[in-house]
């Protein structure tokens, strides 16, 4: 759920992993294949696992993508994205990973063990990183690249365009410990979520000036610390290279290199079926996933995503700065409809998802939709009305000599946007309100129009983390002066909500922290700032040999081990 889940984008252009690339309450993400994944009959992933010795030695692997980043800093707010996250995983340090289930344990390629070492009066986290890492321009990883990411993130210098600083502000001092692999760091108030911390590690180079930070991975990977180290962009035929990292200290990885492909969407499962990639995220298009899966040779691997669909509804619009507005577009919009459109054909349960922070598999989750989230075009009229909104000639309502015309900004080549702002267009005509579908390069469809506002309203896929409170923090975080919002590309938030937010993010009791998320996300749902939809399901086609890889759910990939059966 890219920002810390932000990021911002791993299966539709324009999917975010802000709710993927940090934060969250450590240990407070059961998911599916829990429970409530069992329940409903959904695997928790999909990557045809192998043990390593079943693994050839060697090859390429044609990995396609939806679009081809600029910024690869992860944690600025313009490299958020969840391609960005799919390619570097391969090449940059985290000290946890995740399970199927949402098990956070240390990788011990980077970290070697960590825990609190302290509870009163502070929270004290000591970690003990494992020596043989370092960074491919041959510097060790080691405490001060913990204190320089510390200093970059915590918030008090806006010059560092940061996604979010969730967990970091709440670090009152990140020091070294016994020697350099030691790191203790100490919190000024407890954050339920630490092991979601750190996570990409950038190298102190990185996060040492504002300067560095905001522009020394731009259309760069500077340095990497992982199986596979960047070999080059080319930019002409939208490909990025890594190969294998003959100085990578852990298993050896099992394939020579990965050629990431971007393209639009609609093209790659074409160029899948053709021969011309071994791997592609088929998204939500069931002609698409009809397609594939027919592929000889080949099949769509299915889990459940920790990723939802949904529209942002951007509060700074003029025509959308009034809450009863927004709420009245939310009562306009039939989810279950847009959702069955959706999710047609693709062998998917079709649920609404009623919260903003737990999937439908995850425990934790509970309905907080209540009204503020059913279709009811009668009291989405009547707040239009209170608003001052009055149906004029042709049908729009208008006020002020203003038309109630609001921009549906999409992603050109995704399919699916289009067909949502369609179907929405015709669900806002009945209560006089008029959409207008503006399609946009997908390569600028954050960069230009998301992240800077340039919208009403519009669709994507956030994508998940393990951790869902602080990974979605940054999402519905109030601005500070009413200009900065980071990863909030809604625009609107509230006191109340980043209490109620603080309150779960700081409680390590588990079933405590569930209610106070779960009070936030009932503010969330007045305030109207994000509409879910549904939880996606992950589609992934894949070479029928292809091993180690596919749809992963919260299951974070072992690079190293992806190849292709003997």
């Amino acid at each position: 759920m890219k920002a810390s889940r932000l990021i911002t984008a791993a299966a539709l252009a324009g999917s975010l992993c802000v709710a993927g690339c940090g934060g969250g309450p450590g240990g407070h993400g059961g998911v599916a294949g829990g429970s409530r994944g069992d329940e409903m009959g959904f695997k928790a992933y999909d990557i045809n696992p192998q043990p390593r010795d079943k693994v050839k030695d060697g090859g390429t692997l044609r990995w396609g993508i939806n679009e081809f980043p600029t910024q690869w800093n992860r944690n600025h707010v313009d490299g958020n994205l969840a391609v960005a996250a799919l390619v570097s995983n391969a090449l940059l340090p985290a000290p946890f990973r995740s399970d199927e289930k949402a098990d956070i344990t240390p990788d011990p390629n980077y970290l070697l063990g960590a825990e609190v070492t302290d509870r009163d009066p502070q929270q004290v986290v000591t970690y003990t990183l494992n020596p043989k890492a370092k960074w491919s321009d041959g510097k060790p990883i080691t405490w001060a690249d913990y204190q320089a990411q510390w200093k970059a993130l915590n918030g008090t210098n806006p010059a560092f365009h940061i996604v979010s600083s969730t967990g970091y502000q709440d670090i009152s001092d990140v020091r070294r410990g016994r020697d350099d692999y030691s790191v203790v760091v100490t919190f000024s108030r407890p954050f339920g979520d630490w092991k979601s911390l750190f996570g990409p590690l950038l190298p102190a180079s990185t996060n040492g000036t504002p300067e560095a930070y905001n522009t020394a991975w731009l259309n760069k990977i500077p340095v990497t610390a992982g199986p596979f180290k960047f070999k080059a962009f080319d930019q002409t035929a939208k490909t990025i290279t890594i190969v294998r990292d003959d100085s990578w200290w852990g298993d050896r990885p099992k394939l020579d290199q990965i050629i990431y492909r971007a393209s639009e969407q609609d093209s790659l499962v074409g160029a899948f079926s053709n021969g011309e990639l071994d791997i592609a995220d088929v998204g939500p298009s069931a002609p698409d996933y009809a397609r594939a899966k027919s592929t000889p040779g080949a099949a769509v691997r299915q889990a459940a995503g920790p990723d939802f669909r949904h529209f942002t509804f951007n509060g700074s619009s003029d025509l959308l700065k009034d809450q009863r507005v927004r709420q009245a577009i939310q009562l306009g919009i039939n989810r279950q409809a847009i959702a069955q459109s959706d999710l047609q054909g693709l062998d998917w349960p079709i649920t609404l998802l009623n919260n903003h922070f737990f999937m439908n598999t995850q425990e934790g989750y509970q309905d907080n939709a209540g009204a503020a989230g059913a279709y009811d075009p009668a009291q989405a009229k009547r707040l239009l009305d209170a608003a001052g909104w009055r149906v004029a000639a042709g049908g729009v309502r208008q006020k002020d000599g203003k038309s109630l015309d609001l921009r549906f900004v999409v992603p050109s080549g995704i399919q699916i946007s289009k067909s949502e702002g369609e179907l929405a267009q015709n669900m806002l005509t009945q209560i006089g309100v008029k959409l207008t579908i503006q399609a946009v390069p997908s390569d600028d469809f954050f960069t230009k129009y998301v992240i800077p506002g340039n919208f009403d309203i519009t669709p994507f896929a956030y994508i998940g983390t393990p951790f869902p409170v602080s990974s979605s923090y940054g999402i519905y975080a109030n601005s500070p002066n009413g200009q900065t919002w980071n990863a909030n590309f809604g625009r609107v938030g509230s006191p109340e909500i980043d209490a109620a937010m603080n309150k779960a993010g700081q409680n390590l009791d588990l079933k405590q922290a569930h209610a106070d998320t779960n009070a936030a996300d009932k503010l969330i749902w007045q305030e109207v700032n994000v509409l879910p939809l549904y939880q996606r399901p992950q589609n992934v086609a894949a070479r029928a040999t292809l091993a180690n890889v596919g749809a992963r759910g919260f299951y974070d990939l072992r690079y190293q081990d992806i190849g292709f059966t003997r």
